[in-house]
């Protein structure tokens, strides 16, 4: 879930940054000179607007694709307490019957 908020963070921080650098064009051949002013404060409010979004996106996944989670895995969850169903085993390991 970490990841595709992060993926659509991306996504959404670039298409931002992209509109806006065409926003400011005409700021172009001053470039040096705000960088060098505004450095620190335009990256500071950059990495603040990337964690705020990134926040967003994984709100918002979590209240829309975790919806009814918990109801929707009780039924598993009963069968596990009861034995009515076994775990699988990993890839590679096989059930050894040990009878002595």
């Amino acid at each position: 879930m970490i990841a595709n908020a992060l993926l659509m963070t991306l996504a959404i921080f670039l298409a931002y940054v992209f509109w806006l650098m065409d926003q400011l064009k005409f700021m172009a051949p001053y470039k040096a000179v705000l960088f060098d002013a505004y450095g620190t404060p335009i990256l500071l409010s950059a990495a603040v607007l990337f964690l705020n979004i990134f926040g967003a996106c994984l709100l918002l996944q979590r209240k829309f694709l975790l919806k009814d989670t918990g109801r929707k895995l009780s039924h598993i969850d009963r069968q596990f307490r009861f034995r009515q169903i076994e775990m699988p085993l990993p890839d590679g390991e096989e059930a050894h019957d040990h009878a002595a």
